[in-house]
């Protein structure tokens, strides 16, 4: 891979940063909408895709893959990424959300241990340390659940684990082999077949939902999931996938800062300091990152 320049780094991270926090305000709509977390999640899918489709064809962007090659890697992203959210839910209800979350967020340690072992290279000590301090801060936000109340926490942990694997195998994945294609083109493919392989899923419950709620389907689908995500495949074009998944940590960060906001859920002084190491963590990879990306 041809070394980027700091315009692009520079682009990488906002388009990171900004990801991030529309990831953080999907949270929100898992209280504001009135179906399960699965439901939400096909319906997300498919109306991201038809605005992905919708950004491409306005944008003038090529729709179609330029070899079956790419077809065939394109199914695979969505597969995993389709994988990566079922498990992520099964998770969540074994375990509870916030098990399921900080089980997820294995995934910048997972990548910053996986990743130079692409180039035949053990990970840098401080890199490693950065990720098992963000993870020790995600774990004291999450300590602020109840976990003895859920009967099957190994269960959900081992399979929100399993989710981060799959999640970091697609970061990579797209990373190395799929860079070529645009953030938007790239997610259209990914949202559609992630639908398509999650829709024999779908309830019925969806054909009773009121007018609100499918106002807040729509934002989820188009705003926090079509651009947030074109925004997080950019990053990965132009930053390695380490310094992604590190600064990715600002997730529940993001989250808990708008839930004070919108719902008025005040952090407790655990997640107050567990938001300060994942600051930490992000704030180090993002300053750091930059200055060798520049060497």
């Amino acid at each position: 891979m041809q070394p980027v320049s700091a315009a692009d780094h520079r682009k990488g991270l906002l388009s990171l940063h900004g990801a991030i926090l529309l990831f953080g305000g999907t949270a929100l709509f898992s209280q504001l909408i009135s179906l399960t977390a699965l439901d939400i999640t096909i319906i997300r899918c498919f109306v991201a895709a038809i605005t992905l489709l919708m950004l491409l064809q306005l944008r003038h962007e090529r729709i179609r893959l330029s070899s079956w090659r790419d077809y065939g890697l394109a199914l695979l992203l969505g597969l995993l990424m389709a994988s990566h959210w079922v498990t992520y839910f099964a998770g969540m209800q074994y375990a509870g959300v916030a098990i399921g979350v900080i089980a997820l967020y294995t995934y910048p340690l997972m990548t910053v241990l996986i990743e130079p072992l692409l180039h035949r290279q053990l990970p840098p000590p401080m890199d490693a340390l950065m990720g098992f301090i963000g993870l020790f801060g995600l774990w004291l936000i999450a300590g602020n659940t109840g976990t003895e109340q859920h009967p099957h926490i190994l269960t959900g942990v081992f399979t929100g684990v399993l989710s981060a694997l799959l999640f970091t195998a697609r970061n990579l994945l797209y990373k190395y082999k799929f860079a070529h294609c645009s953030g938007a083109q790239a997610m259209f493919y990914q949202t559609l077949i992630g639908g398509f392989v999650l829709v024999a899923w779908l309830s019925d419950d969806w054909q009773h939902i009121g007018a609100l709620d499918w106002t807040y389907l729509l934002l989820l689908g188009s705003v926090f999931t079509a651009l947030s995500h074109a925004f997080f495949t950019t990053s990965l074009r132009y930053l390695k996938a380490k310094t992604v998944g590190l600064i990715s940590c600002l997730h529940p960060v993001y989250s808990t800062a708008l839930a004070v906001l919108v719902l008025a859920e005040v952090p407790t002084w655990r997640t107050v300091a567990g938001g300060a190491l994942v600051l930490s963590a992000a704030a180090y990879e993002t300053l750091h990152g930059h200055k060798r990306a520049l060497r």
